[in-house]
């Protein structure tokens, strides 16, 4: 029995020394982030909107040309624009109106042009700078968006069988009634010379319009 007695803790030591090494490379084996629970998750196919950019505008417009020397008429015309961000943008313009002198053949007895009604046409490629991005409000809880922008830009303008370089600048206001149509309010200014009565001189020619423009 006392052989026994003292040979039993020798044997329990044996023992745990070669149970811990297992146990401690049983640890070392075990990854830190094992999950216990593996979720079955169905995966699907999801499809992204695609929302179009809506860069380019087209509109027309119509208003008021005031002719130097001749007095104002109606005036209207088509824009073409693309949003090259959202405060720059470029745009092409193609206008007409009709000029005439019969105030001056009444007083006179004679015209300066070589009718008494002159078709006047135009076109200009102009570059845009919003300015003022802000809203308008339309009643007491309806809010649109809007922006004060300056525009200017070149072009040419036939009129009086003369065809001339015109430089056109100005300011216009732009509200978005819907985010595909927006009511544009312009206001420019038209230079180019003239050589009616044999002396060629600079003209002012203002103009304001108002139109719908429709962004694709």
């Amino acid at each position: 029995m006392r052989l026994t007695a003292l040979a039993l803790p020798s044997l329990l030591l044996v023992l745990a020394a070669s149970v811990l090494p297992t146990a401690a490379w049983a640890q070392e084996q075990k990854p830190a982030n094992e999950q216990v629970v593996v979720p079955q998750v169905d995966r699907r196919d999801v499809k992204l909107p695609k929302f179009p950019s809506r860069d380019f505008e087209l509109g027309a417009y119509t208003g008021t040309y005031a002719t130097q020397n001749f007095g104002s008429s109606s005036v209207s015309g088509v824009r073409l624009g693309y949003h090259i961000t959202e405060d720059v943008f470029v745009e092409g313009v193609l206008g007409r109106t009709k000029v005439s002198d019969a105030l001056v053949r009444n007083l006179l007895g004679a015209g300066i042009l070589p009718s008494e009604h002159e078709k006047l046409t135009y076109y200009n490629i102009s570059a845009g700078l919003n300015v003022l991005p802000g809203e308008v409000f339309i009643g007491r809880n309806n809010a649109k968006a809007s922006a004060l922008y300056l525009i200017g830009g070149i072009g040419s303008t036939n009129f009086a069988a003369q065809r001339r370089q015109t430089i056109n600048f100005g300011l216009g206001v732009r509200v978005l009634m819907t985010d595909w149509a927006a009511l544009q309010v312009d206001m420019r200014d038209h230079v180019f010379s003239l050589d009616l009565l044999g002396k060629r001189q600079n003209t002012q020619n203002l103009e304001l319009t108002a139109g719908l423009t429709f962004f694709f």
